[in-house]
């Protein structure tokens, strides 16, 4: 795998061209405009069967950062031509389409790669190897702004289209040893990290395929995403008691426009474990606060650069041989000391280092 062609430059896009362009792949992002990067760029209707196919002929692989819903036709495209397929997709439906295609793809189908899904489960699945049984497994993400203002606490850093997805869609779930659906903004919960007071909730999407593979091998696991004190309350009223949840494309406008981006945001990270290790019921936990951080000579926000990174690293994974070269690939199978060790996963390594 050499020539990887990068689909939609925008933030993570463009970052994602330059991480891989900087780890020796010849990349070439692929949007509605030619744009000025160090990797070559076209512009063609991302939506065009023809234009798309005979750019996926001449390519080995496919990375997706578009907006989720053009991702089921970009994966059977690419399906079709026989590429590696990789995107940062928190959709169900989608994923489920993706799975699909793997019984018969001639290269590796590998959806999620992103920060949560992706990352996370990585490092739970990791966690839970260390037990000889597994009574829960707890995943936690949170994108925060640092200096937050306003009872929302909160900036549209991320698209504003996939967190009102996450919060508004169910959240698949195992409880009492069994899978299920629960809703979203639900089971409020606090957590302290570095001193830190924030709150946990449900949220939709973040655990990938996990519940599938950790069924009838664990009494729980869910993931919620972290937001400061009070968040969880006014989103309920916004969606619900404003009714907002019946118009999720205006929801998404009013969202941002209330809490556009900042430069200065934080990612927590907080993954626990509970189980039996060696006869003794033991707590694993893995807990980490990543910021801004200087990568391809420009400041990068820290949900910017956790999410290019983990695809990055999947990629040279598969690349190097380390990850399987065809069929669907679970993040969760993917080893933590190797995705350290990748290029682009050591900037998890520089990011735990930095201080606030």
């Amino acid at each position: 795998m050499k020539k990887v062609l990068v689909f939609g430059l925008g933030k993570v896009g463009q970052l994602v061209g330059n991480m891989l362009h900087e780890t020796g792949f010849e990349v070439t992002g692929v949007d509605s405009a030619e744009k000025n990067f160090p990797f070559s760029t076209k512009s063609i209707d991302v939506t065009n069967e023809k234009e798309v196919s005979s750019l996926l002929k001449t390519h080995d692989a496919v990375v997706s950062c578009l907006p989720y819903h053009l991702n089921i036709q970009l994966s059977t495209w690419a399906h079709a031509e026989g590429v590696h397929y990789f995107d940062l997709t928190e959709d169900v439906p989608t994923t489920n389409h993706i799975r699909k295609l793997a019984e018969t793809s001639k290269g590796i189908m590998a959806p999620q790669c992103g920060l949560a899904p992706g990352f996370i489960g990585i490092v739970g699945a990791t966690l839970a190897k260390r037990f000889d049984e597994i009574r829960s497994i707890e995943l936690r993400v949170g994108a925060l702004p640092q200096h937050p203002r306003g009872r929302l606490g909160y900036a549209f850093n991320w698209s504003a289209e996939g967190v009102v997805n996450e919060y508004l869609n169910d959240c698949e779930v195992i409880q009492n040893g069994k899978r299920a659906m629960v809703p979203a903004l639900e089971g409020l919960e606090t957590i302290v990290i570095d001193g830190d007071r924030l709150e946990s909730f449900t949220t939709s999407g973040g655990l990938g395929t996990m519940c599938e593979t950790f069924e009838g091998k664990v009494d729980k696991l869910n993931y919620k995403t972290m937001r400061y004190p009070g968040h969880c309350d006014l989103m309920r009223f916004f969606f619900n008691e404003l009714h907002m949840k019946n118009n999720r494309e205006e929801a998404g406008k009013i969202l941002v426009n209330a809490k556009p981006p900042v430069s200065d945001d934080v990612v927590y990270v907080h993954a626990a474990v509970e189980g039996m290790q060696m006869g003794q019921m033991f707590r694993e936990e893995f807990v980490e606060a990543y910021y801004p951080q200087e990568i391809c000579g420009t400041e990068q926000r820290a949900i910017s650069w956790t999410t290019a990174a983990s695809i990055c690293s999947v990629i040279e994974m598969v690349q190097n041989g380390t990850l399987p070269q065809k069929g669907f690939l679970k993040q969760e199978e993917i080893p933590l000391d190797a995705f350290f060790k990748t290029h682009n996963g050591q900037h998890y390594i520089k990011g735990a280092n930095l201080q606030k």
